[in-house]
């Protein structure tokens, strides 16, 4: 049996390549790393929301899947459209990193005062702007290298990052600031590697790979969350969040919308009764929509 693995070409997406690479050939499985260049890749001079949030990150990869080119195809979960199509599937999530967004400087900073901050991130603009409105904010795209690089150069004083790239990436020394993740709710799927399949994908292979990847407990609490962003209609355009942490096999699911200029923000709180996980995000978003949530989604999509 070998296995085609499917990635984009920066090096934390073949970190992830490589971190899956490295479970299936530690359970024998020969393995071969294919790079796909996708559309989000290329285009670098427009804001994510300005490009189309349905398959910015993969949708190249998708392709692949579709062709048989490759046999998986590896993202960050929160990378991943909310819907997709009938004959894909994702079969594993990997067991999750810390969830929590940070603020990575080459120099010291004191978040109590001014800083010019980068991020590509509807959801951290809005946030920054509902409880550091005396951040100034500036589009930064391209990896986490060439952010770097264009903060050194001085485009900006700080980026605002999810802490599992930093940490895959070896820059914790540059850390500054760890931001609670009960007022800076994650998005959907951050921290975790997504595997996805076509349904074409021979049962052996597919079933093979789930038993080596995929993490129960993340998996429980990642269904809660697609199924929310699903319900919403939400794409990474749109700054909703949402997180589910498993305690005594049960989803504590935290999750809500912001509005781009960070003055409103719905966030529901809601413990996994007799539901299933999918239910339960489907819940939590129809609680959202009916207070208040549907006005501020529908003048965001307007707006961008």
């Amino acid at each position: 049996m070998k296995i085609k693995i499917g990635t984009r070409g920066s090096l934390l997406a073949l970190w992830q390549a490589d971190y899956i690479q490295s479970k299936l050939e530690n359970a024998g499985i020969d393995t071969e790393i294919v790079i796909i260049e996708t559309k989000g890749d290329k285009i670098l001079d427009r804001a994510l929301s300005k490009i189309g949030s349905k398959g910015v990150f993969t949708e190249e990869l998708e392709e692949q899947l579709h062709s048989g080119a490759i046999d998986i195809a590896v993202h960050s979960a929160k990378d991943l459209q909310s819907e997709l199509d009938e004959s894909l599937s994702i079969i594993a999530f990997t067991e999750r990193e810390k969830i929590n967004d940070v603020l990575v400087s080459h120099k010291e900073i004191d978040i109590k005062k001014e800083l010019v901050v980068g991020t590509s991130s509807t959801r951290r603009v809005a946030m920054l702007r509902a409880y550091f409105p005396h951040f100034k904010i500036v589009d930064m795209r391209g990896n986490l290298q060439t952010r770097i690089k264009k903060m050194e150069d001085g485009a900006c004083d700080a980026i605002l990052l999810a802490f599992a790239g930093v940490n895959r990436m070896k820059y914790n020394d540059l850390i500054r600031h760890e931001f609670d993740n009960e007022q800076f709710v994650p998005p959907v799927g951050q921290g975790t590697v997504a595997i996805e399949i076509s349904t074409k994908l021979a049962e052996v292979k597919a079933s093979k790979i789930r038993e080596i990847c995929n993490d129960p407990e993340t998996e429980q609490c990642l269904l809660a969350e697609r199924a929310y962003l699903r319900e919403l209609k939400g794409g990474c355009s749109i700054p909703v969040f949402g997180n589910g942490v498993l305690v005594e096999n049960k989803v504590h699911f935290t999750a809500g919308i912001i509005s781009l200029d960070g003055q409103k923000i719905i966030k529901v709180k809601e413990t996994q009764k007799n539901e299933s996980p999918e239910e339960l995000g489907i819940k939590l978003a129809n609680r959202i929509l009916s207070e208040g949530g549907k006005e501020i989604l529908e003048k965001i999509k307007a707006q961008l």
